[in-house]
């Protein structure tokens, strides 16, 4: 199986280092070999709004570092899966674009050819791995648990930039991967709502009542669990969620597990190398009822 080049973001190691840890434990169940490039730095996003150009040669930059390593690069954070994929689809196809690209890149000794390919961890995950040896490597039945999916907002968007992959107005990739391992994915209102987090720092009040919306809609399907698959969508549903239950004098305590935190419950792996104890919203309950574990 191929190399991948595992790009971690800003808001991961910061915040989500349980999606990091339950993503290399996955990966390696799996037999995915992913490496880290010490050099790679911010994707560009958080600059787009205020200066596309520079954001843009961020990304190329760190396409670059990928292209010279040989290897595509795999993303957990829909933000920079979003920016690093944008970026090179323009490099590939806009050679004037290519071009100033390369010449600000020769000033760090850098260039890139407009080959690099970028792909979500998910992705990988139906594409390379397979359904069928995801169901092969579980090891605990999850008993048909629950689960509301989030998507977001960049997971599948702008959709011209990932041909060939799912549905940006129906989405499934994730309820595949669910059903794979055991889990009943639920239908439920506001599905493809946003989580709030692009306007957290302008609107806060609005933010959160976004996300509490979704929150509402996921606790009324009778949802054990919400999946995520973003970083700032957790921060949104899982860190913010106690300040949502004072803010608006309701209750939810409903835990926001990564998916690949999930998956890991399902092939066995320890609670702890899952991160389940980083959880912002205590997963005791969940795995005591639903998978028969302790904390």
């Amino acid at each position: 199986m191929n190399q991948y080049a595992f790009f971690l973001g800003c808001t991961i190691p910061a915040r989500s280092r349980n999606y990091e840890m339950s993503a290399r434990a996955v990966a390696k169940r799996l037999g995915l070999e992913i490496v880290d490039i010490a050099d790679f730095g911010c994707c560009g996003f958080p600059m787009k709004a205020t200066n596309q150009a520079a954001a843009g040669l961020l990304a190329a930059r760190n396409l670059a570092l990928a292209e010279a390593a040989g290897m595509e690069i795999c993303t957990l954070c829909s933000a920079c899966t979003s920016m690093l994929t944008e970026e090179a689809h323009r490099l590939s196809h806009d050679p004037g674009h290519l071009a100033e690209a390369n010449r600000q890149l020769a000033g760090i000794g850098r260039s890139c050819s407009g080959t690099a390919r970028v792909r979500h961890f998910a992705r990988v995950l139906v594409e390379d791995v397979g359904l069928d040896r995801i169901r092969e490597s579980i090891t605990v039945d999850l008993k048909g648990l629950p689960v509301a999916i989030h998507y977001g907002c960049h997971y599948l968007k702008p959709s011209e930039i990932y041909p060939g992959w799912d549905d940006p107005e129906a989405p499934k990739s994730i309820e595949r991967i669910l059903e794979a391992i055991g889990a009943r994915p639920l239908a439920y209102a506001g599905e493809r709502d946003c989580c709030g987090g692009a306007v957290l720092v302008a609107d806060e009040e609005t933010a959160l009542g976004m996300a509490k919306g979704k929150l509402d809609h996921v606790k009324a399907a009778g949802a054990k669990t919400l999946c995520v698959v973003c970083p700032f969508c957790s921060v949104m549903y899982d860190d913010n969620q106690k300040s949502i239950e004072n803010r608006f004098e309701t209750r939810y305590q409903i835990p926001v597990l990564f998916l690949p935190q999930i998956m890991g419950l399902a092939m066995g792996v320890d609670r702890k190398e899952l991160g389940l104890n980083m959880n912002v919203v205590k997963t005791k309950q969940l795995t005591g009822e639903i998978l028969g574990q302790d904390e």
